[in-house]
């Protein structure tokens, strides 16, 4: 991987770590479902990141890469399904 990528990369990440730890902040202890799902949202883009490109998966057989990113997103629809549900439950 290229310097220029890595760093590109790296502020991507950045980036997105302060903007969930903003919507976080924002949300005064309770987010609410928008909030909830663009903080997964950015999770699923840092880790498709991470996995893809640091761990080298980019170039990985297809079995990994589709195996590890389908984990990822397995645990982040858990996440966002029982984060929703008790949101809606809260009414």
């Amino acid at each position: 991987m290229s310097p220029r990528r890595l760093w590109a990369l790296w502020a991507v990440l950045i980036a997105a770590t302060g903007l969930s730890a903003a919507l976080g902040e924002s949300a005064d202890g309770r987010p609410g479902a928008w909030a909830t799902v663009a903080v997964l949202g950015l999770a699923g883009l840092k880790g498709a990141l991470i996995l893809l490109d640091f761990m080298e998966l980019r170039h990985a057989p297809a079995l990994w890469r589709r195996g590890l990113l389908g984990w990822l997103a397995v645990v982040l629809a858990v996440l966002l399904a029982a984060t929703l549900a008790t949101t809606v439950g809260r009414g």
